[in-house]
């Protein structure tokens, strides 16, 4: 009897480690395939370094191919292009099918860049939301330096997506006074969020006055409840709305260098089948990661839908953060063992938050159980110590990659913080 075909799509931090975890968890009694857009990883989180020269791409990226082979584990980097979920089939770019009995989808985001006039690398603004985006933000930036002038950073409507925005604008006031030519390059914050700390989950301990006082004393303007209408070469424009949708403010922000994270999306492949996900594409699953119109479907990380913390003036998306997603990789893979073994699948994702936002030569901390609110843990910390700490985490992480290892890594993280916020109570 042939053994079951356990599939994933997309091999990004979910992804990756989900195929590690995923065999290790059915221990031999099904095979496991990977469908890649690409044969290399990349450590997202490092991108705000990438985009000042900080990192270099491949000091943040694993070939993924030989790791892949030795852990006995399928991979194509055809990419997909069509998921057929009536006929447990995917659709790859050359037109060849994989047929699957159990599918985990883990594709991440599409970046909606398209819905705002003059957005993104295509367009007048840079981008850290790809390694590739962050290298070319870095090119930008080199231009930049010759002839210094007005910054614009931040998050546009319906972004999900907001501490790699905070990085960024703290990260590029560190290089630049660091150069001494901060003087010349007024920073302005743009983010759809309703407060300075909101983060897409109405804050997490004191992160509102943390990141405030961040942005205060790095002489860093702000404006919320912001919109971009549209973005034209060394000009954006921004609505700032008022608690009753209505337009408050309008500005015209000119800028010699701007990055605004994007909206999101789900991904072609997936988008618009009846069932499968919601408007926007995002994939709806149970409180098992299993899709109720398709039970031999399972999601983890950013495709994953998940409602807003509440309403907002401009729409705000809930992020997951490397925490969450790695519990709903642990979650999946206990779930398909089960289903394996002809049993039940009973596990659930603990959906916690664990967060550090590298500011250049300090950060913030935070640490959100669950990620939605009320929460039994709600806590928040700045310190030196927080830029050492994701440096060290990034080595790790990328170690963990390389090795094919399993064990969840931001659970560990987790533990260390808890222990800081322990020491400091």
């Amino acid at each position: 009897m042939a053994k079951p075909r356990i599939v994933i799509i997309g091999a990004g931090l979910g992804g990756t480690i989900a195929a590690y975890e995923i065999k290790a968890a059915v221990k031999g009694r099904a095979d496991v395939l990977m469908i890649a857009e690409s044969e290399t990883y990349s450590f997202v989180p490092s991108n705000p370094w990438v985009a000042v020269r900080w990192r270099e791409p491949e000091e943040i990226q694993v070939h993924l191919p030989p790791i892949f082979a030795r852990k006995k584990i399928g991979f194509t980097a055809v990419g997909a292009k069509r998921l057929h979920a009536s006929e447990k089939r995917v659709e790859l770019n050359d037109g060849e099918s994989v047929d699957y009995d159990y599918l985990v989808i883990a594709t991440g985001p599409d970046l909606a860049f398209d819905e705002i006039e003059g957005l993104g690398p295509g367009g007048y603004t840079a981008s850290v939301c790809q390694t590739a985006h962050a290298s070319h933000a870095a090119t930008l930036f080199d231009a930049y330096l010759e002839n210094p002038g007005p910054i614009v950073v931040g998050a546009v409507q319906g972004a999900s997506c907001y501490g790699p925005a905070y990085e960024f604008a703290l990260i590029l006031d560190t290089e630049l006074r660091r150069r001494k030519i901060r003087d010349r390059a007024p920073i302005t914050f743009v983010t759809a969020e309703p407060y300075i700390g909101h983060l897409g989950l109405d804050g997490v301990g004191d992160t509102k006055s943390l990141l405030e006082s961040k942005l205060r004393d790095r002489h860093i303007k702000w404006i919320t409840s912001a919109r971009v209408a549209k973005v034209e070469p060394g000009l954006m424009h921004v609505e700032e709305v008022a608690e009753d949708g209505a337009v408050a403010k309008t500005h015209q922000l000119p800028f010699g260098y701007s990055m605004m994270l994007p909206a999101f999306r789900g991904v072609p492949a997936v988008r618009d089948i009846p069932g499968l996900t919601n408007p926007r594409g995002f994939i709806l699953v149970d409180e098992h990661q299993r899709n109720p119109a398709f039970p031999e479907i399972f999601a983890l990380g950013v495709c994953v839908a998940i409602a807003p913390t509440g309403p907002t003036p401009v729409p705000v998306g809930v992020p997951k953060t490397g925490f969450m997603i790695e519990s709903m990789v642990t979650a999946v893979a206990a779930n398909l063992a089960a289903l394996v073994a002809g049993e039940t699948p009973a596990a659930e994702a603990t959906w916690n938050a664990v967060c550090l936002a590298d500011f250049g030569d300090g950060g913030v901390a935070f640490v959100a159980q669950p990620q939605i609110p009320p929460r039994n843990v709600n806590w928040a910390a700045s310190g030196k110590w927080i830029h050492l700490a994701k440096v060290g985490f990034e080595k790790y992480f990328l170690r963990k990659v390389r090795k094919g290892e399993s064990e969840p890594s931001y659970e560990r993280l987790a533990m260390h913080i808890m222990g800081i916020r322990k020491l400091r109570m």
